[in-house]
């Protein structure tokens, strides 16, 4: 596998139109889009074909350069990259974690668009992990887990990690363990919390599928308490859906927890605690979203798969987490066969990466990036779709304006 140079794109379209490849030999061009963050697109003769790969250089050392996770604003939720980008302001910006896209196995569930792994925006902890078997993406490489997260440090340094959930329900009959947190599917047996972060899509799906089968039927035995002020206010026999009022708590139980919940009653004293742990350090995220890594202290991880070729996203840590590498793939025809799982980390590996971290592909797989002095970004890859696919999250790049003395 070879990477070829590439000439830098001009502002794009909404989808853009491929430039040409410049002379053999010639180097990739990088345009700067603000203070610390930098874009710039190259070729890659593939095992499957000709690829294209779009990458955004992020420098955290420098102080006006930050990075935050994009999001709708629930974790039941979908939006385009470009209009999450524009309305944080951000100059740059990728796809994140995969998520729930479809229910086609279980008729008549709605599909909740929220995302595989756990999720931390601006500090806040809105959702945990699904068991590994009722994910939505290509397997996971050996040794990883839905926990796995891509994120940023209270320190300011891009960082690899795993968070579990810890968090538990005291009732009056007992101490309950939490199974979940917003999440889409709960573990075989357990209680879930979702609280006002969830949305209003349903809660059905978290009782559908098992811990190992994604596909497998819902569950029947099932229960819905809410919680509000310490106290059960109302009971269910099955989830429901709508927006779920701030300060109040809904639990989902299924099997032995539904039979823990049905134990409940109107007005019984209720406490629900959650957070979510580093399992490898004592880190405090900024932000963190899910996906895969793919390489570690600069070697991929064994037992990446070398077969099936895509499109796809992911992100590379640099010079000690001081350096985000953010690279999508063209979705165009002449491009689309991409890369597989382990090119991918050979690529960001050659790009300086030292650790990187597989995120959604194929039509979700977005770059967006603003132009100094434009009002709005452009889609700098074509989406493999022919436009852009909603997603839950995404990585946003943004630069602070230095104030002006006196103005």
């Amino acid at each position: 596998m070879a990477v070829t140079g590439l000439a830098a794109a001009t502002p794009a379209t909404a989808v853009p139109a491929a430039p040409a490849a410049p002379a053999a030999g010639q180097a990739p061009v990088w345009v700067k889009l603000a203070p610390g963050v930098r874009y710039r697109q190259f070729g890659i003769a593939a095992s499957k074909g000709p690829a294209r790969a779009h990458l955004l250089s992020v420098d955290l050392r420098n102080p006006r350069v930050s990075l935050g996770l994009l999001h709708p604003g629930a974790v039941g939720a979908r939006a385009s990259v470009s209009s999450l980008a524009d309305g944080r302001g951000a100059v740059g910006a990728v796809n994140g974690d995969f998520f729930n896209i479809s229910e086609t196995q279980h008729p008549g569930v709605e599909a909740t668009g929220a995302p595989v792994g756990p999720v931390i925006a601006d500090g806040v902890q809105l959702k945990a992990a699904v068991p590994n078997g009722q994910r939505f993406g290509p397997a996971l490489p050996p040794g990883t887990s839905t926990r796995d997260v891509l994120g940023v440090d209270d320190e300011g340094r891009a960082r690899l990690g795993r968070l579990a959930l810890d968090g538990a329900v005291l009732t009056p009959q007992g101490k309950l363990p939490l199974g979940g947190l917003n999440q889409y599917a709960l573990p075989v047996g357990s209680v879930g919390t979702f609280t006002s972060d969830w949305g209003v899509v349903s809660r059905l799906r978290a009782t559908c599928g098992t811990d190992t089968d994604r596909a497998a039927p819902c569950s029947t035995d099932t229960y819905e308490v809410t919680v509000r002020d310490g106290r059960v206010v109302e009971v269910a026999a099955a989830p429901g859906r709508g927006a779920i009022a701030r300060g109040s708590e809904v639990l989902v139980g299924r099997e032995a927890g539904a039979a823990a919940l049905r134990k409940l009653s109107v007005g019984d004293r209720v406490t629900v605690r959650h957070r979510l742990v580093e399992s490898r350090s004592r880190a405090a995220y900024r932000f963190a979203l899910g996906g895969f890594p793919v390489l570690r202290s600069g070697a991929p991880l064994p037992g990446l798969d070398d077969a099936t070729a895509a499109v796809r996203t992911a992100a590379g840590i640099a010079d000690g987490g001081a350096r985000l590498l953010l690279l999508v793939l063209d979705g165009a025809p002449e491009f689309r066969t991409g890369l597989t799982v382990a090119e991918v980390a050979e690529v960001m590996r050659d790009a300086g990466a030292v650790d990187a971290f597989g995120l959604d592909g194929g039509g979700s797989s977005t770059l967006v990036a603003r132009e100094p002095g434009a009002s709005a970004v452009t889609v700098r890859n074509h989406p493999s779709g022919g436009s852009e696919r909603p997603v839950p999250n995404g990585i946003g790049v943004f630069s602070r304006v230095p104030e002006v003395a006196g103005g």
